[in-house]
């Protein structure tokens, strides 16, 4: 049985991660973990405010903390009856060190991380991708399904492949993941900068010997022009509820797209589900 984790904030719970590590769960079978990083030093309160506000600020502090700690109590409780009735196996983890450090660690001892793109485990909002997730698809030891805020059921996958090693082990980790999502429509999508290129994908017998083991029914797509502008046009224009799969998120990665700009601008322009992996 595969094991996924369900990354939350228990201050900012996000449902879209829970709905999409539910579906994703049923549909693998897998054993699905609420990870909870509850980091010892992430209050959702001002520290440095409510001790110059408050003259017994100890004691302030005490009943914050108490606040914070039925928050995220609640939210692992709502994670529990969510799994219960989707009938799914699970159990939960409340990680209390570092968050980025527990989350990279428990990342060696799973088969996929799903977590909202949003997350900063901190009081702090920022921009898409954040600091935290930045720093997480950098060094992770497990794929990682990236989701936006709003959940909707996956439709269709699309698989983007750009002749590179690390395109094509993101799309074995994918099916090795989710067989049964062959059921689904699979789009294999391949975009080139030379116009006067052929419309064949790159080793294009043996890729298309190997796509028909692993999803026999997909389709192909060659288009022309800049990579991002052609992806995100193509995407945009399809009303299919899509899960994109790309590879490698690391600059030091050979792949000629999925350096950091590539995953980063998906992630910014697209509401989309990303399932990212890298070899390394």
């Amino acid at each position: 049985m595969k094991k996924f984790l369900a990354v939350f904030d228990g201050f900012y719970m996000s449902k879209s991660t829970l709905d999409y590590a539910i579906q994703l769960t049923q549909t693998a079978n897998a054993h699905l973990i609420g990870v909870f990083l509850d980091e010892f030093i992430y209050r959702s309160y001002n520290v440095v405010k409510v001790m110059k506000t408050y003259k017994n600020y100890e004691e302030k502090m005490k009943e914050l903390d108490a606040k914070d700690k039925k928050k995220r109590d609640d939210a692992a409780q709502q994670f529990q009856k969510a799994c219960s009735k989707a009938g799914i196996h699970f159990s939960i983890h409340r990680d209390k060190g570092f968050a980025i450090n527990d989350l990279k660690k428990e990342s060696m001892f799973a088969d996929l991380i799903v977590i909202n793109e949003f997350e900063t485990f901190t009081k702090y909002k920022q921009e898409s991708p954040t600091r935290f997730m930045k720093d997480l698809l950098g060094d992770v030891q497990c794929p990682v399904l990236v989701v936006p805020n709003n959940f909707k059921p996956i439709d269709k996958i699309v698989l983007l492949y750009d002749g590179g090693p690390s395109a094509l082990y993101a799309v074995k980790m994918f099916s090795y993941l989710f067989g049964s999502f062959m059921d689904l429509p699979v789009e294999v999508l391949t975009v080139k900068n030379n116009f006067m290129a052929t419309s064949r994908v790159p080793d294009n017998k043996l890729m298309r010997e190997f796509i028909k083991r692993h999803f026999p029914k997909a389709s192909f797509t060659v288009v022309k022009g800049g990579v991002e502008e052609q992806v995100i046009g193509h995407l945009l224009n399809h009303k299919e509820n899509e899960l994109v799969v790309l590879g490698a998120y690391r600059r030091s990665e050979l792949s000629r797209w999925f350096k950091t700009s590539m995953a980063d601008t998906l992630m910014k322009e697209l509401d989309t589900p990303l399932f990212i992996a890298h070899n390394k």
